[in-house]
Parts: structure tokens; C-alpha cells; sequence
């Protein structure tokens, strides 16, 4: 009986500190490969909160709501029930119970999407499921988006800011899907940067106290390597 009280007793505390990481950044920047492959390496939950946001989007989109008629999208924005999946291996998200992770990555979602999430009734609501889901992450969870440090999660314990030059950034994005002009994507990425940077509410922004990493020249490999570095540096002194 002595045994087994000693080894559990050892057991917890050798077990790796729970952390909360949050990863900021603009599109294109490997936030989304970044967080998944760490989470993954570390064994802690994933939540892509840009998901969540393209979500509330499409069910917009497909009830009728005028997303260019913000007193109606603020209306409509507590009435789908979004569930988000934080496996990193398999993350899923379903809205009212049906799998739309396929849906919200079309086009007709992309170029909505940053009208829909300026409103601030859609922020509220996301940003209070977001904190939920970070609560009950017991080994503990990476959050990526755009205003996780600064906004959602501003007491987390690591924060992360990734960027790159829009060059990069579209010729990463015009990669992932063919036939696209490089041109056109880093002009849509701007101009969604100016968006999500200039809404009132909760903008996209560095939080003071987060690590920024260029990810510019470096392979998503050195990228996934230089946030498992920073996450096991918090978790040894927590």
C-alpha cells in the first residue's frame, strides 16, 4: 500500500505543469499547423477560435441574416449552438449539432467573416465559450487566434505572437489553395489585416508581454520547434 501511495505521489509530481498557451497573429502565418502540431507534441488540448468565428459566419449566412446589418447579426448571435472539438490529432466543430468544418472554409465565409466578427455581441459570445473551453482543459490547451493574449485569455501563461511579411504570408496561403493568384491573396490578407486591426472591438493586436516570432524565413518544423522550446521553458518554472 506504501508503494503505490509513493509511486502516485511521484507520479504527480514529475507530471508536466499544466499551461495555457496562447498564439496570436494575422492569416498566413502558421498559427493554425503551428498550434496543432505543438499541442499534438505536448499532449495539451487545440482550440482554433478563428473556426468558431467562421462558424457563427455561416450560420448566418445560411438563416437569412444580413451580416451587413449588424443590429441583426447581434440579434441572431446567441442562437447556434456551437461545439468545438480540442483533440489536435482530429479538432472538430459542429453548429446545431451538424459537422461544419468543411462549410466555413469557403470563400463566400472567408470574405464575410471579419464583418461578422466586429460585431460586438458576436465577440461577447464567442469570447465566453472560448473561456469555457480553456477552463476545463486539465493537461492544459494552445488557443490560437487573434486576440487570445490580449483579450480572451489575457492571464494565459505563455503567449505567442507569429507574423511574416504579406509576401510570405500569401504565398503560404495561394499554396493551400490551387490555382489561386499570389497577388490577389496578399491584397485580400492586407486588407483583412486592416479589418481585423482596426474593429473596435477586441482588435488584433500583440499582447505587451507575448513572444513575438518572425516566421518569415524559418520552416514550419523550426516554427513548431522554437514553440515547443518556449512552452517547455514555462512549464519547468510554474
Amino acid at each position: 500500500m506504501s508503494t503505490t501511495v509513493e509511486t502516485a505521489s511521484a507520479a504527480t509530481r514529475t507530471a508536466p505543469a499544466a499551461v495555457i498557451v496562447a498564439i496570436d497573429g494575422p492569416s498566413g502565418t502558421g498559427k493554425s499547423s503551428t498550434s496543432k502540431a505543438v499541442a499534438a507534441q505536448l499532449g495539451l488540448s487545440y482550440l482554433d477560435t478563428g473556426a468558431q468565428y467562421r462558424a457563427i459566419t455561416w450560420w448566418m449566412l445560411n438563416n437569412g441574416i444580413d451580416v451587413r446589418d449588424t443590429m441583426e447579426v447581434a440579434t441572431a448571435a446567441a442562437k447556434p449552438v456551437i461545439v468545438s472539438g480540442t483533440d489536435p490529432a482530429a479538432p472538430t466543430i459542429t453548429v446545431d449539432g451538424e459537422d461544419a468544418s468543411g462549410p466555413i472554409r469557403t470563400q463566400e465565409v472567408t470574405s464575410k467573416v471579419s464583418a461578422v466578427s466586429a460585431v460586438p455581441e458576436v465577440r461577447t459570445r464567442i469570447t465566453e465559450l472560448q473561456r469555457t473551453i480553456a477552463a476545463a482543459a486539465d493537461r492544459g490547451i494552445v488557443v490560437e487566434g487573434r486576440d487570445i493574449g490580449t483579450t480572451v485569455l489575457p492571464d494565459a501563461d505563455l503567449k505567442i505572437f507569429l507574423t511574416a511579411s504579406p509576401e510570405a504570408r500569401a504565398a503560404r496561403r495561394s499554396g493551400e489553395v490551387k490555382g489561386s493568384d499570389v497577388a490577389a491573396t496578399k491584397e485580400a490578407l492586407i486588407k483583412r489585416d486592416a479589418a481585423d486591426s482596426g474593429r473596435k472591438t477586441s482588435p488584433l493586436a500583440k499582447a505587451d508581454d507575448a513572444v513575438e516570432v518572425d516566421t518569415t524565413e524559418l520552416t514550419l518544423q523550426q516554427v513548431i520547434e522554437c514553440v515547443v522550446t518556449l512552452v517547455e521553458e514555462k512549464r519547468a518554472v510554474k
